[in-house]
């Protein structure tokens, strides 16, 4: 199972263009966060014709995300370092996020205290 991930320093997102390619292709959270990208007077300020993620929810194994990721390398980046990591698909895991924004995919497991 691929998982995209931000390995910089900062948190998850990805670029304007990321957004459209995902929108393109029938992703709803990419079409709202375009939508709430071009409403926003901060849109026309920023300068970089770039986007974060706003809205939040993308889900990080979504064939669209990790093409648009694939297709579009370097440039699906906005503020973060996106990469596409491979786990075996019969683990449950989630995405452990550090305090600088980094993330890695950790597998879940049990714990008492």
């Amino acid at each position: 199972m691929k998982v995209v991930i931000n390995i910089g320093i900062g948190g998850f997102a990805i670029s304007k263009e990321a957004a459209k390619f995902m929108a393109a292709r029938g992703n709803k959270i990419a079409e709202e966060e375009l939508k709430i990208y071009n409403m926003s007077p901060y849109s026309q300020w920023h300068g970089y014709g770039d986007i974060s993620v706003s809205v939040g929810g993308y889900v990080r194994t979504d064939p669209i995300l990790i093409e648009a990721v694939e297709k579009l390398g370097e440039e699906a980046n906005y503020a973060s370092l996106l990469k596409i990591v491979t786990i075996p698909d019969d683990i449950e895991w989630y995405i452990w996020e550090a305090d600088d924004g980094s993330e890695a995919v950790h597998e879940k497991h049990r714990i008492w205290e």
